[in-house]
């Protein structure tokens, strides 16, 4: 499997990488949702059910995860070490920020929480897919079924999985406002800005060294 195969060259590079994105990407949400100011589509639908449930964010993270990561069973992906990390890793950060850091005081500091929220998780995501050893649950989801679906395009597929997350979300009490529309919006150009940044190669160059 390539993800795994990828570890032969810079290993340590890509492990630290890898965890690195994850630990920041965790934070980014806690970020976010301390700003209460609105959440990306998948987190509204975290927080919709944790707010159901009783559950911590964290954990409803990683049971979601785990179930999106089942659905990839019929759609034959197969997960790398970076994607079940992803489904353990940042479940357990966002939860353990989420105890240290308080809700914004005033909307100066809320709009802060906010935006460094969005930038650290556009940056968060350069980081871990750049480590080259497997998307997330969620992003595999969507380009699997592009892969067994090709009459579909990666923009529908996506749009169609984050309105149906968002929209149930938002039914179950899930925070949806400025911080919805700002991530929608921008986060396109900061994982498009951050993944060259921290990408890479899958295997050395000839006559290169792996380090």
């Amino acid at each position: 499997m390539a993800p795994l195969g990828n570890l032969r060259h810079r290993p340590a590079r890509r492990l630290t990488q890898l965890y690195a994105g994850l630990v920041l990407y965790g934070v980014s949400m806690a970020l976010m949702i301390r700003s209460e100011l609105g959440l990306d589509p998948w987190d509204v639908f975290h927080q919709g059910l944790a707010r159901q449930t009783g559950l911590s964010f964290g954990t409803v993270t990683i049971a979601v995860g785990a179930l999106v990561l089942l659905l990839w069973i019929p759609l034959r992906q197969r997960p790398g070490l970076g994607t079940v990390s992803n489904v353990v890793v940042i479940g357990l950060v966002v939860d353990a920020t989420l105890a240290v850091l308080p809700p914004g005081e005033g909307m100066p500091a809320r709009v802060a929480l906010l935006v460094a929220g969005i930038v650290a998780n556009g940056a968060a995501t350069g980081l871990y897919l750049g480590a080259g050893l497997g998307p997330g649950p969620r992003d595999g989801l969507m380009t699997g079924f592009v892969g067994r679906h090709p009459r579909f395009s990666v923009r529908l597929v996506r749009t169609v999985i984050e309105i149906t997350v968002l929209a149930l979300g938002w039914l179950l009490g899930g925070t949806v406002g400025l911080g919805t529309v700002a991530y929608a919006l921008t986060i396109g150009p900061l994982a498009q800005f951050f993944i060259p940044v921290f990408a890479l190669p899958a295997r050395p160059a000839a006559g290169a060294y792996a380090t």
